[in-house]
């Protein structure tokens, strides 16, 4: 086997509270925790509603459409991984099914001059590895 010719991007690891995320990322879903106590999506997925403290949590899927909340842009290299991608773009976004329900993921197919808050996003997903796609965001197009 040969060594790959760049360092990879580091892999999320699944947990037990996690791992449905990750399953659905894997079938590109966008797969959120949600409260059937205060009716409520929850994200990022704990082990309790950090609103009203139910542990009754399911999951659903989202459409993975929003509004970039926020962003910065990265000119230092996180990890080895990310160095052939600066200037690197993170985005926050606000999904459109709860006010206040954030993702943050990075900001692909756009510059950073080209980035403004309240821009329509939508999620989109990366394979990082074999088992490992991961969700990212890009300017909703039209």
């Amino acid at each position: 086997m040969t060594a790959p010719s760049s360092p990879a991007k580091p892999l999320p690891r699944a947990d037990g509270v996690t791992a449905p995320y990750w399953a659905a990322a894997r079938e590109r879903r966008l797969h959120l925790q949600f409260c059937r106590g205060c009716d409520r999506f929850v994200h990022l997925p704990a082990a309790f509603c950090p609103r009203c403290a139910s542990a009754d949590l399911g999951w659903r899927d989202v459409s993975g459409l929003g509004t970039l909340y926020s962003y910065t842009v990265m000119h230092d290299a996180p990890a080895p991984g990310f160095a052939g991608s600066l200037p690197y773009l993170v985005g926050i976004a606000e999904l459109a099914e709860q006010p206040g329900l954030l993702l943050t993921a990075g900001l692909l197919d756009a510059a950073p001059d080209e980035v403004t808050i309240g821009m329509p996003l939508e999620v989109v997903f990366e394979q990082l590895a074999p088992e490992t796609i991961v969700p990212q965001l890009r300017p909703r197009r039209a």
